[in-house]
Parts: C-alpha cells; structure tokens; sequence
C-alpha cells in the first residue's frame, strides 16, 4: 500500500500540519475543504496509523505525524530540487544574476570571479550584495540572490544547499598607537584585559542571529554595519576587533595595526572559518549562475 502514496497526499499532509486546519490548508491550496480531509484520511489508511488527533477543536499531530512530518518535508524538497534542476536544464542564459556574499570572502577573489564570468557570460549583469553574518543566507530566504557565499556555521536551513570552499582566516587586530599595542609586539592579552576596551563589532542586518552574539567579550562595543567601517575605525583606534588576515595584511606590514594575541580570540588570536557555496534546493541555477559557481571552486580549489 506504501507504494500507492502520492506527492499530493503528502504535500496536503504537510500542509494541514502547517498551518493548523484543515479550512486553512484548503485556502492554502485553493482546493475544497472535504477534499483535504478525504486525501488525509486515504494516507491514514495506506500508512495504517493516525497522523491527526481530531478530539479537539483544531486537528493535533499525533507523536506518530510528528515524526513523519520530518520525511515528509524531506521527500517534498528533494522532489523541488529534482524539479528545479529539470527545469534549468531547459532554461536559456540569465539577464542578471543576483549573488550574495559573506564580507569575510576576500574581495580579491569575488573580483576574479566576477571577471572571469564576464569573459564567458559577457551579457549578464551582476548585481552584487556584499553582507556580514546572517545577510548572504536571508537574501537567499527572501529570494533576493540565487547564489551566494557563507562564512562559518552559525546560519543554516534546510532549504539551502551548501558546498565548502575553502577558509578564510580572521585576526584580532589593532591600531599601533592602541593601549593594547603598547603592551609589547606578542605579548599574549587576557580576556579580561580584553573587556576594558571598546570592541568593534559587525551588526547582524538580518533577524538570523537575534538573542546571539559571536565572538563578542568586551561589555563595551562599537557596532558597524559593514566591513570597511569595522576596517577604519579600528585603524583609528577607535578599538580593537577582528578582521580578516586578507584585509588587514598590508595594514600589519608597513606598522599600522598589531596583531592581538589572545588565547580567548582562538590560537594566536586568530580563527578560521570555512566558507560555503550556497543556494537553494528548489530554485534551478542557470547557465551563469553554474559558470560562476564552478569558478569559485576553482578559484578556492574545492
């Protein structure tokens, strides 16, 4: 009988858990109520178990449907994702490609990219949106971007695929004049000495990590909204943070950031994280969109 499932069924099934009701699942969708209620009961009866309670007033999962309803919602994105891909395949070119990346992604490299699709693709415009943290993965949520580049693990959704890259490394740093500076060129600093100076942080421009703060230990804080803001105020002594070892390597060169060796920061005061492609599972990538993904990898060496 497990064999005589539909997509249907399961899509209503997943729907009805969803949203509540049956009536709400019907609005859904736009099929009659008696409709929803029949296809539920013909997978009760090929399943062989109760997946609502119907004693209430509203329908409940039973502990059985709430079970279920995790490999149903997995069949459903793996057939999206299979329907996505067909449907690229009989796509033509992009007019534009939207992307999203991590301001942790060396811009050098998103440059090179950005080229090298232009020299294959020179038709298609790029619209580029460079954000920190939880920006790349809610652009992708919000289907602003269908391609984009993440940093670390803290964002994930199953709705989006994700392929590492590579790393990318970030130093804590500050400026030379700095009281932390002073203290002697590596010389490990406590994390209390830490907490007496301002900290210069990335704001998150997204709800993604509300309640959560990352790498943060200073209870004073100067909060930016971008990289190169974090960049130049730290350069102006303005506090110390972290940034990316590709950002700051001339800066460390010719004298006018110091490294912050803090064992609380990560070894040596440093901390990688890994970089991942990202896109997702039910939106089919086009011709560019492909091209430019398999020059990250290239470029990365994944």
């Amino acid at each position: 009988m497990l064999d005589a499932l539909t997509l249907d069924q399961i899509r209503t099934f997943v729907s009805v858990a969803e949203h509540g009701s049956f009536r709400a699942a019907a609005g859904k969708l736009r099929r009659v109520q008696s409709g929803v209620s029949a296809s539920i009961a013909n997978l009760e009866a090929q399943l062989g178990i109760a997946l609502f309670d119907r004693s209430g007033h509203r329908p409940a999962l039973t502990p059985q449907g709430r079970a279920l309803l995790v490999n149903a919602r997995d069949i459903l994105l793996r057939v999206d994702a299979m329907r996505a891909r067909a449907r690229g395949y009989g796509e033509g070119v992009e007019l534009e490609l939207p992307l999203a990346v991590d301001t942790l992604f060396p811009l050098p490299a998103l440059g090179a990219a950005v080229a090298q699709l232009q020299a294959v693709y020179p038709s298609v415009a790029v619209r580029l949106d460079v954000a920190p943290l939880g920006g790349p993965l809610q652009a992708l949520l919000e289907r602003r971007c269908v391609l984009g580049l993440t940093a670390g693990e803290h964002f994930r959704d199953p709705r989006i695929a994700l392929e590492a890259l590579g790393e990318v490394s970030q130093v804590a740093v500050v400026a030379a004049g700095h009281p932390l500076a002073r203290r002697g060129r590596g010389a490990r600093v406590a994390s209390t000495e830490l907490a007496d100076y301002v900290q210069v942080v990335l704001a998150d421009p997204t709800d993604l990590s509300s309640g959560r703060d990352f790498g943060v230990i200073s209870p004073r804080t100067c909060r930016v909204g971008n990289q190169d803001a974090k960049h130049a105020l730290i350069r102006a002594g303005v506090g110390w943070g972290r940034l990316p070892a590709w950002q700051v390597e001339q800066d460390l060169a010719e004298g006018r950031l110091v490294r912050v060796r803090a064992p609380s920061l990560g070894r040596d005061g440093a901390v990688v994280s890994e970089i991942y492609l990202v896109h997702r599972v039910d939106t089919p990538l086009g011709p560019a969109a492909r091209e430019l993904a398999a020059i990250f990898k290239r470029l990365c060496g994944a």
